[in-house]
């Protein structure tokens, strides 16, 4: 350990030497009765406590902690963490000269208590000014493998993931929205553990590795975020993929109360997947069984219950500017397939805000303000130097799309009506000179809008969702879907 460190603990500033270090975490052992251990970069507190029986703690139990004082150890961390239920294993991350790397990973024995360590001790104070993050941790287990050839069944891709990779578990193939006999042209490759995927992953990445004579695109898959037990046995609105883009609501409705009239009080569909609600859970839960892997309009769907939106997430948007409460294209539940993928000059599925996707993972751009000092330097940059993670909103999105396929800006045109109740309603239409002497000239929602920023975003989002299908221009770095468990 370093000779010297700063105890800042309860606001101090006394210099605390490497001794008296070593002493205060050897005390932390004798009082816990847990092990510590060094390797790798790391240093482990536990895993597993004394006395423990069985298999480690299942999947959700761990949370990841950043912005930890770099001179702050386990013999500080240790007893604020174990406020929130029993730790099975605290991982500090370490560099070579003694101090933290400013994060660790806390697993505890049940997802319960992971849960309730994100509620008390994200954004807490550990010292003064200083507060520390707090979020779910899980070792992601898929790769996104794009550039696939969309003929190949799903039983072809697993057979040949599994000659060259090790740890194959399954292959998640997503049908065409067009076509239900091809690929998507991606898939998602889950492997039996983390190291699996990451050696996996090594060996694939460089760009130069071939399936069927295409050179693939190999990522991390993004995680669905976790939703609690307890939540989701409120949820009474079912997600339903694999449709056929021409099924309409009214068909989808119909099917659905098949199985009890009246059960079902609306569907939302956008492109090929639908939200069906219903009156009662009772009764969303008895038809995703009876509908799962039912055919309408010739396609086999799936039915899995909605997961519903963090409604905090969700208002902190709306204070933050990016939602307006009262927008009729509002969607209050994530959309599995379509939300915030990672894009590289393409552009995104459903935007966050009308989405109602809010997904923050480690490649996503905090949103929070900085003080902003006198005499900080500022170098004057283009927006279309940055990365697509930058923008949020459709309209933004849109325009760097655009520019990345060095077409002219898109042009917007409003235009009004007057609803039955005498409001003003707003609807955009959208020109790309680029493509407007192609199959389709323009773009416009077929919904109306009651404020002008919502009209505009609603047409950005309704064009981007559009050119894939038109104009077939996405790449497959756009299709990195948030994976379904």
């Amino acid at each position: 350990m370093n000779e010297e460190n700063i105890d800042g603990t309860n606001g101090c500033s006394k210099v605390r030497t490497g001794t008296q270090n070593e002493a205060a975490l050897l005390a932390l052992m004798e009082k816990t009765g847990y092990n510590m251990v060094q390797e790798n970069g790391q240093r482990k507190f536990g895993g597993p406590p004394p006395g423990w029986e069985g298999p480690p703690p299942p999947r959700g139990c761990e949370v990841f902690v950043g912005k930890i004082p770099r001179d702050m150890y386990e013999d500080e961390l240790v007893p604020v963490f174990e406020r929130a239920g029993k730790i099975y294993e605290f991982r500090l991350m370490m560099e070579f000269s003694g101090e933290n790397r400013g994060y660790a990973f806390v697993m505890y024995t049940t997802k319960e208590e992971a849960q309730l360590a994100i509620r008390i001790l994200n954004n807490y104070e550990i010292r003064p000014g200083k507060f520390i993050g707090v979020c779910v941790s899980l070792d992601n287990c898929r790769l996104f493998i794009g550039a696939i050839p969309k003929e190949k069944k799903k039983e072809e891709i697993l057979d040949e993931m599994k000659k060259v990779t090790e740890g194959v578990v399954d292959v998640i193939v997503y049908p065409s929205a067009t076509d239900k006999t091809k690929n998507r042209g991606f898939a998602f490759v889950e492997y039996e553990s983390h190291r699996a995927a990451a050696m996996a992953r090594r060996k694939l990445i460089p760009g130069t590795f071939q399936l069927w004579g295409h050179t693939i695109q190999v990522d991390w898959a993004d995680p669905e975020k976790e939703v609690d037990e307890e939540t989701m046995q409120r949820v009474k609105v079912l997600y339903v993929r694999n449709l056929m883009i021409s099924t309409a609501e009214e068909t989808i409705k119909a099917e659905f109360n098949k199985f009890k009239p009246g059960a079902v009080e609306r569907v939302k569909k956008l492109r090929d997947y639908a939200f069906v609600h219903f009156f009662n859970r009772e009764d969303a839960v008895a038809a995703m069984s009876v509908m799962n892997g039912k055919c309408i309009d010739g396609a086999s769907i799936e039915v899995t219950l909605a997961k519903p939106v963090n409604k905090e997430n969700t208002w902190r948007q709306h204070l933050n500017g990016q939602i307006s409460p009262n927008s009729e294209n509002l969607i209050v539940f994530a959309n599995k397939e379509e939300s915030h993928p990672k894009t590289l000059g393409k552009p995104p599925a459903l935007p966050a805000r009308l989405n109602g996707q809010h997904s923050p993972g480690p490649s996503e751009i905090d949103r929070c303000t900085y003080p902003f000092f006198p005499g900080t330097k500022l170098t004057p940059i283009s927006m279309y130097s940055l990365k697509s993670n930058h923008f949020n909103s459709a309209v933004m999105h849109l325009d760097y799309y655009c520019n990345k396929n060095n077409w002219a800006p898109p042009e917007y045109y409003l235009y009004s009506t007057t609803s039955q109740d005498g409001k003003v309603l707003l609807v955009y239409k959208i020109v790309i000179p680029a493509i407007a002497n192609g199959s389709q000239s323009y773009f416009m929602p077929d919904k109306l809008c009651t404020t002008l920023e919502d009209a505009k975003e609603l047409a950005a989002q309704f064009t981007l969702l559009h050119l894939d299908r038109e104009h077939n221009l996405f790449s497959l770095d756009l299709c990195r879907r948030i994976w379904r468990k």
